[in-house]
């Protein structure tokens, strides 16, 4: 292991090892899963350093992790004790605006937070929002990330044009490009997104920007359960008003996000008293005028489809709920949740699904709550059950509900290790050998993130 490294050293600069190496190194912010201390920590400032990093690992065997910003929820990011960590905190530039083909070029370290100020300069927005801005794009692109925005313009897939990708053998690889199509043999850019650093690791996306509208109006709808509120969805869907925000949020959630952020939002107290279940929905225009007629189209709709009262908040007081429903995650995280999914399945399948979700929290008495993107059936779940084994059988009987209404076990967030045993025991087979062709071909070594995804039985984990 001293050989390897010097030999890291001589390839990056520096190399950290031991008690050197962050705590933050060892973990995403995925609940329940322990950190891991990696051997080794590079920190490479080009695609050329990557790849000699790469190679160096496949010949030696050695098994490689990629991190970004560390703000995954499902354990890929986790390293192993025998292996390199590739953070890509130092390739964090945004290379390239490009207003005549409305693209950026980026490398993986950029977060989200520094891209929309770069592209706030030319008016055009990189609309992929997954709600926590420190998130990296790399990060984004290996786990396909979506967010609230999903239900307008679509998650981070369709958004990635092209990339640089360099695989375990050290071979550095362009794919796709500044163009919107394409019918020129397979499409490795998409194969690479959502592989969650098994494939190749990213080291530079080439994004589809959009222009950037500057009027806004969020519509707040209590309603009396979560029934009425997943069942009003697809008619808001099919409304053609095309929102760019639809979250169902529950009672108990809504409750908890207001409180933690302190947030008054103008509901009665008699209305909240009656209200199990919220819609929240934001529209966007360029022409103010016809932003408040779809606003007033919207309401009326809603009040149609049983909302109890509707709500046309302020500006701040929608900006504060929109932060609030997107530090769900960590608002749950600290009042002890033990699982947090992501589960999403078709729309018009929803109500069904909720169904399910409050017959099996009761019939193994676990604590179920949450919200979602309701605009694409992206439905996040936390779960309170500190009995592993029951918390296990409730997490499979959700997965398993999602899927047999169509759906799939993670929208957004990953599989990871938090997530692999289910999807291997509930995923067809046939599929799972597929891509463990795939994955043989890509890295026939084995050394780019094992055990995420595929591998059942990694040491370590």
């Amino acid at each position: 292991m001293a050989d390897i490294g010097a030999a890291l050293a001589e390839i990056v600069g520096d190399v950290l090892t031991g008690a050197d190496i962050a705590a933050d190194y060892g973990h995403d912010e995925s609940l329940g899963g322990r950190a891991v201390t990696p051997a080794f920590v590079v920190r490479p400032r080009t695609a050329d350093e990557v790849a000699a990093v790469l190679k160096l690992a496949t010949a030696e065997g050695v098994p490689v992790t990629a991190r970004g910003s560390g703000s995954g929820l499902s354990g890929a990011a986790t390293p192993r004790a025998d292996g390199i960590l590739v953070s890509f905190e130092r390739m964090n530039q945004v290379l390239e605006i490009d207003t005549e083909n409305h693209v950026a070029v980026v490398q993986p370290g950029v977060t989200l937070q520094e891209l929309d100020a770069r592209t706030a300069e030319h008016g055009l927005v990189y609309p992929v929002y997954p709600g926590e801005l420190s998130a990296s794009l790399g990060g984004n692109v290996a786990t396909n990330a979506g967010g609230m925005r999903a239900v307008k313009y679509g998650v981070t897939r369709h958004h990635v044009l092209g990339l640089q990708a360099v695989l375990a053998t050290g071979e550095v690889l362009r794919t796709g490009g500044k163009f919107v199509k394409a019918s020129t043999g397979y499409d490795l850019t998409q194969l690479i997104v959502g592989s969650e650093g098994t494939l190749a690791l990213v080291t530079e996306a080439t994004l589809k920007l959009q222009p950037r509208i500057r009027h806004s109006a969020t519509v707040l709808a209590p309603f009396h359960d979560l029934t009425e509120v997943v069942s009003a969805v697809p008619k808001v869907v099919g409304s053609g008003l095309a929102p760019l925000i639809l979250e169902y949020i529950d009672g108990m959630t809504m409750g908890a996000i207001t409180y933690t952020a302190d947030l008054q939002l103008g509901i009665p107290d008699e209305v909240r008293d009656r209200s199990q279940a919220y819609l929240v929905v934001m529209l966007e225009n360029r022409d103010e005028q016809r932003l408040e007629a779809d606003t007033v189209a919207a309401g009326e709709l809603l009040s149609e489809l049983g909302a109890i009262d509707v709500y046309v908040l302020p500006g701040g007081s929608a900006r504060k709920l929109i932060e609030a429903r997107e530090k769900a995650f960590y608002t749950a995280k600290n009042a002890g949740a033990d699982d947090v999914i992501d589960t999403v399945l078709p729309r018009a399948a929803l109500p069904a699904f909720m169904a399910e979700v409050t017959a099996i929290a009761q019939a193994n008495e676990t604590f179920v709550i949450g919200c979602g993107h309701a605009g694409d059936g992206n439905v996040h779940l936390a779960v309170f059950q500190k009995d592993a084994e029951k918390r296990a059988t409730v997490l499979r009987a959700l997965f398993a509900a999602a899927m047999a209404l169509g759906g799939a076990i993670s929208g957004e967030h990953g599989v990871g290790h938090a997530k692999k045993a289910y999807f291997l025991e509930l995923e067809d087979p046939a599929k799972v050998d597929l891509m463990r062709r795939v994955k043989q071909a890509f890295d026939p070594a084995g050394v780019l993130n094992p055990g995420v995804l595929l591998d059942p039985d990694a040491e370590g984990q």
